[in-house]
């Protein structure tokens, strides 16, 4: 797959940038943990797709310490960011580099793809669905957040100017405020939460709920058929 992936120093400075961008960050860990302990056995298997980096792992980890992950990402700096972050409880977690494919085909009790999807290419969306839908056991929990907002303008324009507003009030450089905003529009897959809802149906997953919604970014809990 053709997708997004951080390296080097874009990396390193990567776990900067959510608690700035993201509203209730460190809650939004704990509402996933929350909503996936609904169905997942103490001693359960969590995929973790867009493992690197390590915050999520680490809180769920931190949380729940009967389950073991396998977190996979296609940056190598971003794994060693995220083992470096997750050591505590390194005989817990598995870590593979590439994308979806490559990681293992379980079945797991649940999985996450904490800001990860908006960096998947449109075309490639449902087979990336398929590929966790497939991998996890009949009724497991998926959280996915992410960047969603309408597309139609002026909307569309205006959602991506909050966002950016956003993160300027909790400290991100404002020196760097347009080529992010350049970024997001051409290089980041933004679908509407209805395109998101219909995209996880025609995948497998049913009975979605939308459990956040932080200005730009929202959250969903489904479970696989």
């Amino acid at each position: 797959m053709n997708q997004f992936t951080f390296d080097g120093k874009t990396a390193s400075s990567y776990n900067e940038g959510p608690p700035k961008q993201v509203p209730g960050y460190s809650d939004l860990h704990k509402m996933i943990s929350l909503l996936l302990s609904e169905r997942t056995p103490e001693q359960g298997k969590v995929l973790v797709l867009g493992a690197g980096g390590g915050q999520e792992l680490k809180a769920l980890a931190e949380s729940h310490k009967g389950w073991t992950f396998d977190g996979v990402d296609p940056s190598a700096d971003m794994l060693s960011l995220a083992k470096q972050r997750t050591k505590e409880h390194a005989d817990r977690i598995k870590f593979h580099l590439g994308y979806i494919e490559s990681a293992p085909n379980g079945p797991f009790d649940a999985a996450t793809a904490i800001l990860t999807f908006h960096f998947i290419p449109k075309e490639q969306r449902h087979e990336t669905l398929e590929h966790i839908r497939k991998r996890l056991k009949p009724g497991a929990p998926f959280v996915l957040v992410h960047l969603s907002f309408p597309q139609s303008e002026p909307e569309r324009s205006l959602w991506l100017k909050r966002h950016l507003a956003y993160g300027l009030l909790n400290g991100t450089d404002p020196v760097h405020a347009e080529s992010a905003m350049e970024a997001m529009r051409s290089k980041l897959t933004i679908l509407s939460p209805a395109e998101e809802e219909q995209g996880l149906a025609k995948a497998g997953f049913a009975n979605t709920s939308l459990f956040y919604a932080g200005l730009s970014i929202k959250g969903w809990v489904t479970y696989a058929e």
